[in-house]
């Protein structure tokens, strides 16, 4: 069970957590929304929960609730910027569709 990150995304999350100025790590979940049924989350952590899961790299800890693990377990998480776009992407291998606007998926 994993949960990795690219350069880019590593290093983005980095950022936001060095502006923030507190913080253990990054939360990732899994919540209801969307036309497929599932979206992914993400907030900052400052305190663990029982359930939660710790998963480090490349210096950033991406913690998620057994909950959503079940989801998200493999995802390789990716930051991309093109033009005035940009934003965190989700390489899931537990996803069987997204939605035509890319917000939510199933499993």
């Amino acid at each position: 069970m994993a949960i990795s990150l690219t350069t880019k995304a590593a290093a983005r999350m980095v950022d936001y957590l060095s502006n923030r100025g507190s913080g253990i790590g990054v939360r990732l979940s899994v919540q209801t929304t969307g036309c497929s049924g599932l979206g992914y989350n993400m907030e900052f952590v400052d305190d663990l929960n029982e359930d939660d899961s710790v998963f480090e790299d490349k210096g950033v800890q991406v913690i998620v609730d057994a909950k959503s693990l079940i989801y998200i377990d493999g995802t390789e998480v990716d930051y991309q910027k093109e033009g005035l776009n940009e934003g965190f992407e989700f390489n899931n291998p537990n996803s069987k569709a997204e939605c035509g606007c890319g917000e939510s998926f199933t499993v």
